[in-house]
């Protein structure tokens, strides 16, 4: 091994041993590490090569004033191609850079020689070479500003470098060829993506603008120096005498960069023979004409397009989408042209570029006519005809040299459009299309129509203004409506026959021409249309035509001028659509011109305040329509609304009665949160409609009632004659008090014709559904009663807000019903039931004191019923279920007839479920019912615990200043388990009358609280001496038990 290592004069780190894997086995982690050193031990072998190789060719520039500059050149670019090798992008860059300087020293010194035009077409290859390097190097270092600086000195460097003028075509496609290839190096650089704006950068008297940091520029100018290029090459396969050598396809690139030659056969081998300036210039054209250049424009041009477009800038977009669809236009393909125009007119009304659109439409006009579109050919001419174009100044694009092939944009040329799209549409002229040898004509085979529309070019032809000289007419009255029209075509025409459109068909009419009476023949009219004739329907420049005209309705509504139809020639017609002047946009590319504004009506007030409708008022109905209710709706019940119609002169035929309930506050009448199907969802409900004896008008034909819903009801009225009258009743339910407005419209016929205008009346009323009754509870204790429940004291973070009870106790349960209307209303009963919905059975037992009603109990306004029940838990649960309160009632009988209702109403109250607890204290206080002033009695105090633990408690008794007390006012005390603790105090009252007891406190240490009895419960009457009752036997025999006690 170090035999070999000597013999090869290698350094002992790059010998290694490769382990092989030839069995592919699992185990292959050295062959891996293997291939790693290898891979290592070569690329550190070839940076050495190169960076010696690069050291020595180094050495050879330093003797530059002895190399000839071609020499220099081949040197700086070997040397900077071994720097990239070894990724040293620095030194790659300023040896191409000095490769660069070299060759403009070399151009800049060179002589006149015989190859001229090879040797400046070898100089820009490799320049080409050279600016490529460098620009990569830049931008791939993030340089893109100074890569576009670069790219500017290099243009400016060979720009003006043309040749021989023979040869011109092969400087625009080498100029092509640099800007194409710089827009793809800075599209495909990471950092010109960025976002641009306007840099201080460049030379001092030219800074960069952000055009120049855009591809899209690029491809732009590309575009252009190809369309240079392929100008020159025409001109010089013009020029060329005979045909073009066949030889030239011997011609192949030379060893050389730049350098061309013709390869001849020699037997066995082949000799490069080097070519004329005549031989390559043959060479050149015939490869030049080998290829099409209008597509490679087109690619750029679409390129440039997207890119302006991209970034919202619309202008630059439209520029080159124009010079792409020229493309089109030049190769025949006049479908991706019209496509291209339509795109670039449209912005240019927007922006009003008149000169511009003029050129565009003059395009898009040619190609209509070359694919034989006849519509199309007629609206791009009208529009052209009517362009603001004044002055016959001669106005050429400044884009361009050629103006299109409309020609340039004078006022004659605009007279000329005017007089062919005429003739035209007179019959007398024909154009021959070039696309499929057909001729573009209008005719009865092909006749054609125009639409005009509020945001359509052709506005500037035909404008149709149409004013109401009233806002508000009579039916059967008439009115005046002026119609105008104006147009800014430069000639003067006339129009055959005018055709005013209305909403309603029968107001429509036609206008003739009277100076044409030979059009009348030819009219296509309805019979009975109305017709009216005017001296004259001719046109002016700028000038309105306007025609004043009586119309008259008969059918209530909206009356209002659709449109406008012009005829002229037998086959032509224009669609205007009616504009109010009022409310009239003015012409967008004639605002600014030099023109006389005018009005189109001849009355300024009604030029600013005309509109193209006016409303037509119903007839006056003579059928009277009345609501009899009065007084609220209370919850719950069926109110009834008397409805009543009475002819009073009309007869009424086909007449229907529309009922909609409508919520006054708004949110409609429909609950979205009740999610059950009842038909409680709705809060007002139409429930239905009886007929005027009473019966329920489902009983009746189904002819005579069409529909009714929860809020609408659609029903049928019959035939009246003059005085009759006819009535039904509306049957409205509220499931939830809200304020209505009932809406009800009755729609009918004077007579038997069913052409004739309905005639429609209408009521309202207001009617506010309030809460009869209002259901309320109360749970109570046993007087003098407490029981200590744990879950009041001390609520935990998941127990619910529910009312809690003791467990194995009696409470009272007390319920309210108050009488919350303005009515009285009669209690018919009231009573505790079990929900049966849930399924399960009541959990307590509930038993009344009292006796049930046994007549209805009268309630006045804000008058309230109270019942008592007392309630014990039967079953040992954690929950206990009471049930609903159920109330029925109804109004008072003498209210009952006024408001039309007699049936009870039930109303229901769910009683909230009750929390059962077992209360580990239960403290009861014993006095008598009453004291004597200066009689001790006992005051007792019973604490029962009813747990299986010993309780422990302290208690405290304050001091009173209306009695004398004798007993431990503190003291701890210990109760046993299931058992009960007494405390007796003695009391002598001080004064009389109600007092206050003292004030007795009980602390439970298990538990950490306290309770004290309520003021109620500490208050006894005090008698200045014994009272004398007049009581029952048994009575005054508990009473002296308790006084004696």
């Amino acid at each position: 091994m170090v035999a070999v290592r000597k013999r090869a004069e290698v350094d002992a780190k790059y010998l290694l041993t490769f382990y092989r894997n030839p069995d592919g086995g699992s185990d292959s982690s050295q062959f891996k590490e293997s291939l790693h050193r290898l891979g290592s031990v070569f690329a550190e072998l070839a940076g050495l090569y190169y960076r010696d190789e690069g050291r020595r060719v180094r050495a050879r520039i330093e003797r530059k004033s002895s190399n000839p500059a071609d020499l220099n050149i081949r040197y700086s670019f070997k040397v900077a191609v071994y720097a990239e090798f070894r990724r040293d992008w620095v030194e790659a860059l300023r040896f191409y850079e000095d490769a660069y300087h070299t060759l403009r020293e070399l151009i800049a010194g060179a002589s006149t020689s015989v190859l001229v035009i090879q040797r400046l077409v070898e100089i820009k290859t490799i320049a080409e070479q050279l600016h490529f390097k460098i620009s990569t190097l830049l931008l791939h270092g993030g340089k893109i500003v100074e890569a576009v600086v670069w790219f500017r000195q290099h243009n400016a460097s060979y720009r003006k470098l043309i040749g021989a003028p023979e040869a011109i075509f092969l400087h625009w496609e080498w100029m092509g060829r640099q800007f194409l290839v710089f827009a793809e190096l800075l599209e495909t650089s990471s950092t010109a993506i960025q976002s641009i704006s306007p840099l201080p950068v460049g030379t001092a008297d030219r800074p960069l603008t952000e055009w120049e940091l855009q591809p899209a520029h690029y491809y732009q100018l590309a575009a252009h120096y190809l369309k240079e290029k392929r100008s020159s090459l025409e001109f010089a396969v013009s020029m060329s005498e005979g045909d073009i050598d066949c030889s030239a396809e011997s011609v192949v690139p030379s060893s050389y960069l730049g350098q061309f030659a013709r390869l001849i056969d020699q037997g066995d081998t082949f000799v490069m023979q080097p070519l004329t300036d005549e031989e390559y210039m043959r060479y050149a054209i015939s490869e030049g004409k080998r290829f099409q250049d209008s597509f490679e424009i087109i690619a750029l041009l679409k390129k440039s397009c997207e890119s302006y477009n991209n970034r919202k800038v619309r202008r630059m977009g439209s520029f080159c989408g124009f010079q792409m669809a020229r493309e089109y236009y030049a190769l025949g393909d006049f479908s991706n042209a019209k496509q291209l125009f339509d795109d670039i007119a449209s912005l240019y009304r927007q922006e009003g570029w008149v000169i511009l659109l003029w050129e565009v439409l003059g395009y898009l006009r040619e190609c209509s006519k070359r694919q034989c579109k006849v519509k199309d050919f007629m609206e791009y001419s009208f529009e052209m005809a009517a362009l603001p174009i004044s002055a016959d100044t001669g106005i050429q694009s400044f884009r361009f040299e050629e103006s299109g092939p409309a020609g340039p944009a004078t006022l004659q040329q605009r007279e000329t459009i005017h007089k062919e799209v005429f003739g035209l549409v007179s019959g007398e002229l024909r154009l021959a299309s070039t696309e499929n040898g057909n001729d573009l004509k209008v005719s009865g085979e092909s006749p054609l129509h125009l639409e005009v529309d509020l945001v359509s070019p052709l506005r500037l032809v035909l404008l149709a203004s149409v004013a109401f000289h009233e806002q508000i007419i009579k039916p059967g009255s008439s009115t005046l409506v002026t119609l105008s029209l104006l147009s800014q075509l430069p000639l003067n025409f006339e129009i055959d026959q005018l055709e005013v459109q209305f909403n309603q068909s029968d107001c429509n009419f036609m206008i003739m021409n009277g100076q044409r009476p030979h059009v009348a023949d030819m009219s296509d009219g309805q019979p009975g249309r109305r017709v009216e004739t005017a001296p004259s329907l001719a046109l002016s420049t700028n000038k309105w035509l306007r025609l004043t005209y009586n119309i008259k309705s008969d059918q209530s509504g909206k009356l209002e001028c659709i449109s406008v139809i012009a005829k002229i020639g037998p086959h032509f017609t224009i669609f205007c659509r009616a504009e109010s002047p009022a409310s009239m946009d003015e012409l967008p590319l004639w605002k600014f011109e030099d023109r006389m504004v005018t009005y189109p009506t001849k009355d300024p007030a009604l030029a600013f305040s005309g509109q193209k409708a006016t409303q037509v008022e119903e007839s006056d109905p003579e059928v009277d329509l009345s609501l009899g209710s009065a007084g609220p709706a209370l919850t719950g019940e069926s109110f009834i609304v008397p409805v009543t119609v009475t002819s009073k002169g009309h007869d009424v035929n086909s007449g229907e009665l529309k009922i909609n309930l409508v919520d006054v506050r708004g949110g409609g009448l429909f609950s979205p949160r009740d999610t059950d199907l009842s038909t409680d969802s709705h809060h007002v409900e139409l429930l239905g409609i009886s007929g005027p004896d009473g019966g329920d008008e489902s009983q009746l034909n189904a002819d005579e009632i069409k529909k009714i819903q929860q809020s609408f009801g659609l029903v049928s009225v019959p035939a009246l004659k003059s005085g009759d009258s006819w009535s039904c009743k509306l049957e409205i339910k509220w499931h939830r008090p809200k304020p209505i407005m009932l809406y009800v419209s009755l729609g009918y016929s004077p007579d038997n014709n069913e052409n004739t205008q309905k005639v429609n009346v209408h009521k309202s009323l207001q009617i506010e559904g309030k809460n009869a009754i209002i259901i309320s509870h109360r749970f109570m204790l046993p007087f003098r009663r407490y029981p200590l429940l744990l879950s009041r004291i001390k609520p935990g973070p998941d127990s619910d807000l529910s009312a809690s009870m003791p467990l194995n106790e009696t409470s009272v349960l007390v319920v309210s019903a108050k009488n919350c209307s303005d009515v009285p209303l009669q209690l018919l009963s009231l009573s505790l039931e079990a929900d049966d919905n849930d399924g399960t059975e009541r959990s307590c037992s509930v038993k009344h004191g009292g006796r049930d009603l046994l007549h209805p109990a009268l309630l006045v306004p804000g008058e309230e019923f109270k019942k008592v029940y007392t309630v014990t838990s039967e079953m040992n649960s954690s929950k206990l279920r009471l049930g609903n309160v159920c109330l029925r009632w109804r109004r008072d009988s003498r209210t009952a007839v006024e408001y039309g209702s007699t049936a009870s109403v039930l109303t229901t109250h769910r009683l909230p479920d009750v929390n059962l607890e077992l209360s580990p204290l239960v403290v009861s206080l014993e006095c008598p019912p009453y004291a004597i002033l200066g009689d001790p009695f006992t005051y007792f105090v019973k604490i029962q615990n009813q747990t299986e633990l010993l309780q422990e408690a302290k208690i405290s008794l304050a001091d009173a200043q209306s009695f004398v007390l004798a007993g431990s006012h503190n003291d701890s005390i210990f109760i046993l388990p299931k058992s009960e603790h007494i405390v007796r105090y003695k009391l002598v009252p001080l004064a009389s009358g109600a007092q206050q007891l003292p004030r007795f406190t009980l602390t439970s240490v298990r538990y950490s609280t306290g309770f004290q009895p309520s003021i109620a419960a500490s208050t006894i009457f005090v008698f200045p001496s014994k009272p004398h009752f007049k009581m029952a036997a048994v009575g005054d025999d508990r009473m002296e038990s308790v006084v004696a006690e």
